[in-house]
């Protein structure tokens, strides 16, 4: 996989895109990640990519001229699965989203900035357009690592149990179970006995039951359209 993201920031993605899972994938040839600067693209002395937006309100817009020449330069290279922008009205990103971006090959992702992007952009040269929730940040970076780490660590390989990832919360619209660990016991609190039993049929009954009270108490909604 290939993932190609455009900022005019690329600073704050140094360090998320090269520890822990995202580190050791691309260390395995998994993924590559290419962090462009769209500043490369403005023009004059101080490169400039935003502009006052039409209409007199306030805040800065990314102009659509270098954003298109950084895409158009990419895009002679290798086509795009999807050229993703990273936006607070996107569709809300959930693990099935992740999961489809995962079996991509190329994808592109744009950080928006300031005020926003010239709505040109959103128009004709992206494909999709994703929220990781309901509220506005300074930039699309963030936003965009997010994405990146929930795409990357469901890569085959990029965890060293690839079972892990398949009992995540959210992959069958539950909750995950509890987990424990060493001690059994800790201030007189016990892990609960079945976990301890070895018995693979009565744990693997025990974790549906718990993910399924856990998605019921917290997060009902996500059983509205799962028959569970």
């Amino acid at each position: 996989m290939r993932i190609d993201i455009l900022s005019v920031v690329p600073q704050l993605l140094e360090s998320p895109l090269n520890h822990s899972i995202i580190k050791r994938a691309k260390e395995k040839g998994l993924v590559e990640i290419f962090i462009h600067d769209i500043r490369e693209y403005g023009k004059g002395n101080y490169r400039q990519v935003d502009d006052y937006n039409y209409g007199g309100d306030a805040g800065m817009v990314l102009m659509i001229e270098p954003v298109y020449n950084l895409m158009n330069d990419l895009k002679k290279e290798r086509e795009y699965d999807e050229i993703i922008y990273m936006s607070p009205d996107g569709e809300l990103l959930n693990q099935q989203v992740s999961n489809t971006l995962s079996c991509l090959d190329n994808i592109m992702i744009l950080c928006g900035h300031y005020k926003g992007i010239d709505h040109r952009i959103r128009e004709h040269l992206i494909t999709r357009e994703i929220s990781i929730g309901d509220y506005v940040l300074s930039g699309g970076e963030i936003a965009a690592a997010v994405v990146c780490d929930s795409i990357v660590r469901l890569l085959p390989g990029a965890i060293s149990d690839e079972t892990s990832a398949l009992s995540d919360s959210f992959q069958d619209n539950l909750l995950s179970p509890p987990v424990y660990t060493r001690p059994a016991e800790f201030n007189g609190w016990r892990v609960p006995e079945v976990l301890l039993s070895g018995n693979p049929k009565l744990i693997s009954q025990w974790q549906e039951e718990k993910a399924l009270e856990r998605t019921r108490l917290l997060r009902p909604n996500l059983l509205e359209n799962s028959g569970k």
